[in-house]
Parts: C-alpha cells; sequence; structure tokens
C-alpha cells in the first residue's frame, strides 16, 4: 500500500482488537483510522478503503444511519467491510445482511489472515473507484458529445443564412452572369478559409492575425511592407469571427478595387487591442489605407458596408465607423469578445 491510499476504518471500543488491528496494518504500511464509535465509521466511509467492525460494536450501537449509507451507495459502489466474531460463535444473519460486501474472521485471527482480508478489501474498493472514474468519463464524453452536436447545429444555421446573403446580395449587385460568379465564389472561398481556421483549432477559435493574412498576404510585397498588422495574439470564437472574416473580405476587396490595394504605392495598416471593462473584453480594430486613390464616402451603399452593418453591428454587437477620409479610407470596430465555450479534451 501508499501513503496515497485511503485508511482503513477500525471499529472495536471494547479489549485490544483495535490495537493489534492497527499494530498488524501498520507493520505492513497500511494506513488505520481507529473510530470512537459508529457514527464516527459513517462519517468516514466516503473517504476509506474498507472498515473493521467488531460485532458487538454493531450490537451496541444503533446502526440505522450505516444502513442508510449502504442502501445508498450508487451502482458502481460495493464497500467491503470486515466482521471480527468471537470464536465459535455463528455470525448474526441480520448483521451481514446489513453489511452486504463482508468477510467474516473469528478472533482470536492469524496476522496474516486479517492483513490479506485488507489487502483483498482494498483491492476491491480500488476497482470500484476505477469503475467510478470509467463511468463519469462516459458521461462526460455523452455531454461533450451533445454540446458539440449542439454547437454544430449552431454552426450549420448561421454558415447556410450567411452563404443565403451571400447568393442575394451578389446577384443584386452583379451585372452579368460571369460578374455574379466571380463575386460570389470570392465569397464563399473567403467563407471557407474562416471555417478551415476554426476547424483546425480544438477549440473552435481562429487567429486574428491569420485571418488577415489570409486575405492580405497575396497583396504584400517582398519587403512585407505593404501590410502592417500590429497587435497581440487574439483569438476569435467562431460566433465573431465567420462575421469577422467576411469584414475583412469585404475590406480587402474594396482595397483592391478602389483603394489602397489598386495601385503599386499603396498601403494599409491594421492594429488591434483588447480593452478590458467591467462586463468583458473589448477589440478595438482599426483599418487604416494610405497612398492610394483619394477617397470620397459613397454614392450608394454596397454589399460590402451591408454585410459589415448588418451581421457585425447587429450579429456581434460591434461598434463600426467609416471615414473616407482623401488620403485613405479609415475603418474602426470596436467588438466585445463573447467568451470562450471551453470544452474539455478527450
Amino acid at each position: 500500500m501508499t501513503d496515497a491510499d485511503p485508511p482503513v476504518l477500525v471499529l472495536a471500543p471494547t479489549g485490544r482488537d483495535a490495537h493489534v488491528a492497527a499494530t498488524l496494518l501498520g507493520e505492513e504500511r497500511i494506513a488505520t483510522q481507529t473510530c470512537g464509535d459508529l457514527t464516527d465509521v459513517v462519517a468516514s466511509l466516503d473517504m476509506a478503503a474498507c472498515a473493521i467492525l467488531t460485532e458487538e460494536a454493531l450490537f451496541s450501537s444503533n446502526r440505522q444511519a450505516l444502513a442508510d449509507w449502504i442502501a445508498a451507495q450508487p451502482p458502481w459502489s460495493d464497500f467491503p467491510f470486515i466482521l471480527l466474531t468471537r470464536r465459535g460463535a455463528e455470525p448474526k444473519v441480520h448483521l451481514t445482511d446489513l453489511l452486504g460486501n463482508v468477510s467474516v474472521l473469528e478472533r482470536p485471527f492469524h496476522p496474516a489472515t486479517l492483513v490479506m482480508a485488507v489487502r483483498s478489501a482494498h483491492r476491491a474498493r480500488r476497482r470500484q473507484l476505477e469503475a467510478r472514474a470509467y463511468l463519469e468519463e462516459r458521461e462526460r464524453s455523452a455531454e461533450r458529445q451533445t454540446l458539440l452536436i449542439r454547437e454544430l447545429h449552431h454552426r450549420v444555421k448561421n454558415t447556410l443564412a450567411t452563404v443565403q446573403a451571400l447568393l442575394g446580395a451578389s446577384s443584386r449587385s452583379a451585372t452579368s452572369v460571369e460578374a455574379f460568379y466571380t463575386s460570389f465564389s470570392a465569397r464563399v472561398i473567403s467563407l471557407a478559409k474562416t471555417h478551415n481556421l476554426l476547424t483546425e483549432d480544438y477549440w473552435q477559435q481562429a487567429p486574428l492575425r491569420d485571418m488577415l493574412m489570409n486575405e492580405l498576404g497575396p497583396y504584400n510585397d517582398s519587403e512585407e511592407s505593404r501590410i502592417v498588422l500590429d497587435g497581440p495574439r487574439v483569438d476569435l470564437v467562431g460566433d465573431l469571427a465567420v462575421p469577422t472574416g467576411m469584414a475583412i473580405h469585404e475590406l480587402t476587396t474594396n482595397a483592391a478595387k478602389h483603394g489602397a490595394l489598386s495601385v503599386p504605392e499603396g498601403r494599409i495598416r491594421i492594429s488591434w487591442t483588447v480593452e478590458k471593462t467591467a462586463d468583458h473584453q473589448v477589440l478595438c480594430l482599426d483599418w487604416i489605407e494610405r497612398g492610394g486613390p483619394p477617397t470620397e464616402p459613397p454614392t450608394r451603399k454596397g454589399f460590402g458596408s451591408t454585410l459589415l452593418q448588418r451581421v457585425l453591428k447587429v450579429q456581434c454587437q460591434a461598434e463600426l465607423a467609416f471615414d473616407y477620409q482623401p488620403a485613405g479610407l479609415h475603418f474602426s470596430m470596436r467588438a466585445p469578445l463573447p467568451e470562450k465555450r471551453i470544452v474539455p479534451a478527450y
């Protein structure tokens, strides 16, 4: 036995039985705990390996609390007892029936007999605790599976709604079948990239920096000075990552068509921080374009700005601002960071 093993309870209030049992087991490095009465035994059963009880101790005690504890054991538990009886006397059936999983030893007993009985009880209790751990793990696995299925349903529903919005907006803004195909395909690919980042991570989070580089990386120069990213590591959960990824795609597309990425000398700097408030954390992001054609407020609202306003503002409770400076677009976003849904690892 080791020091980490739970103790053997000993209830033998008369004679030398308690001292003898504790001494014999102590020589075998088996921890014991001597109890003063049956109430002490019942209070300690949950943290014990087994219990050694004398017949006379049970006779002289109110056994109802012990009977209630034994009856209330969970299905995996069958607590082992060792009942010490007098030589030549038949064990009382009502006592053995009460204890259930009981080994009967006559006194005086051989030291090795007691030690073997206790070791056997220890092994039995250890296997019961292993069964409990196995059942608890199965229950946790079932809970995780239920959580993941619910998350999958939620994610698929949101994704289908996003695709439907992309389809409708792309068809309304397209002037030809080819234009529709090009814009719709690009937006679906951007959505797929964000989902790839989410599914590659066990915790279903996408790094903001990777999302930005997925869209902007192809526009960078060899010195990596055209696209500047400045901010700490921030991992976005799916509810914020998907709309943010779509917004990054729309901003990148707009910059490539009309803004800083439409000319070789154009530059984009994206910086972000995380602010802590009393209730939650807030992602603060600034997208600043410089070196492109002079900008001015659009005459009509396109799909990109509609997406940012409807999805980010409504779904993510984000605060958005567009500043169409002549030097280049300045887009800013403040979005509460949802609490991370932690799924225990298998």
